[in-house]
């Protein structure tokens, strides 16, 4: 295995630990959308444990890590659609307070988008 400086990702077991990690946020997220959609919920694990996953890849992926193992661009936008049907479906039998269903939709949106962006620029 080799090494070419000091920083933390900058050996082949590092970037093998990383692909690791990478690989078992991606495939959470693949099961979560695969899954029973009661699962993506917002006040269900998967639903706010999967946007949790797609920040984590956008962060690596902007760090210059892991971009090589993101999701295709149109899988991720796939996983927007199933994300936001059942958020839509199920957001306002939680009473979410004014501004909140508005600011959170934006986010959830907006997490899904810069992950598909930095999947298409790495394609």
């Amino acid at each position: 295995m080799g090494t070419w400086g000091s920083g933390n990702f900058e050996s082949d077991t590092a970037l093998d630990h990383l692909s690791t990690v990478v690989d078992r946020l991606v495939t959470e997220i693949a099961e979560a959308m695969a899954g029973d959609p009661v699962e993506l919920e917002p006040d269900e694990y998967w639903g706010v444990a999967v946007p949790c996953n797609l920040e984590l890849l956008h962060a690596l992926a902007r760090a210059g890590y892991g971009g090589a193992d993101l999701p295709k661009a149109q899988v991720v936008k796939g996983w927007q659609r199933t994300f936001m049907a059942v958020w839509e479906r199920t957001i306002d039998g939680l009473e979410p307070s004014p501004g909140f269903k508005e600011e959170r939709r934006a986010v959830l949106n907006r997490t899904f988008d810069q992950l598909a962006e930095a999947a298409a620029r790495r394609a």
